[in-house]
């Protein structure tokens, strides 16, 4: 009787385990997924770091070049003409309206993920610009007629055609990348033509140049945004050499912008 009573609680026992243990073994699954996701989030940011580190190392010599442009050193000297302010509101005027377009489809591409609000805040930051640029066209003596019938040059517009590449092809970690090394060294120009142009010989109001101080002044969050952003990427497949190329062509890209707005243009009509 003892014997048939093991027996039956054994049976028992058997049944039970064999209830209950899918159940355990799936929720011992998750558990390691959810602590994969998790631990694989550490390494992907210490890789977004390192590469930006590696980025910014590279293409100090660029930046050089880029604060040493002939442009800036004649405008804080005061001998830029009005001729080549006006062409340069032209090439902005351009620029920006195209990139706009270019972070449209950030958001529309990404509006949806993590990196969403990032490029929302972009795209707003854009909105702004265009009417700045739009008010110190006009400080200028250029109408919004004027902005729309000037003729803008390859050299400067080889920018905003890079974003649109970027926008619609790369990944976000890519566009990122390139972003973030790519505001901080437009930002020091434009706040050291903001300083220039409101000296002698030109004279410009606070308000003319807000075009200028509002790129020249740094998001304070936005380092880790696009950090953020760069890992989120790597987590999608993005590739840390696709990665530091999409920086280093903007880079050169920002680079003959401001080469080619140093050359003399004729007077925008």
């Amino acid at each position: 009787m003892k014997k048939n009573l093991f027996v039956v609680i054994v049976l028992v026992l058997v049944v039970i385990l064999e209830q209950t243990g899918p159940s355990i073994k799936a929720a011992t699954a998750n558990e390691l997924f959810e602590s994969n996701v998790q631990t694989s989030r550490d390494p992907a940011t210490r890789l977004a770091r390192r590469i930006v580190r590696e980025l910014r190392d590279e293409l100090a010599p660029v930046e050089d070049q880029i604060r040493n442009v002939p442009f800036l050193t004649a405008l804080e000297a005061g001998e830029v003409s009005n001729a080549q302010l006006e062409a340069f509101a032209c090439e902005e005027f351009n620029i920006v309206n195209r990139d706009l377009r270019s972070n449209a489809l950030l958001v529309s591409r990404f509006g949806a993920s993590p990196s969403g609000t990032f490029f929302k805040g972009i795209l707003d930051g854009e909105i702004i610009a265009l009417q700045f640029i739009i008010d110190f066209s006009a400080a200028l003596g250029l109408s919004k007629w004027n902005l729309d019938q000037c003729e803008p040059r390859a050299g400067a517009q080889a920018f905003p055609a890079y974003v649109a590449s970027l926008a619609a092809f790369s990944n976000q970690a890519d566009v990122a990348a390139a972003f973030l090394l790519n505001f901080p060294i437009f930002g020091e120009n434009t706040g050291r033509m903001a300083e220039a142009l409101q000296k002698p010989p030109y004279n410009f109001s606070a308000e003319d140049v807000a075009f200028f101080t509002f790129f020249a002044t740094p998001v304070p969050t936005f380092d880790e945004e696009a950090i953020a952003v760069i890992a989120e990427g790597l987590r999608n497949g993005a590739k840390p050499r696709l990665i530091k190329r999409s920086a280093r062509l903007l880079q050169a890209y920002e680079l003959l912008f401001w080469e080619t707005v140093g050359e003399q243009a004729e007077q925008a009509q």
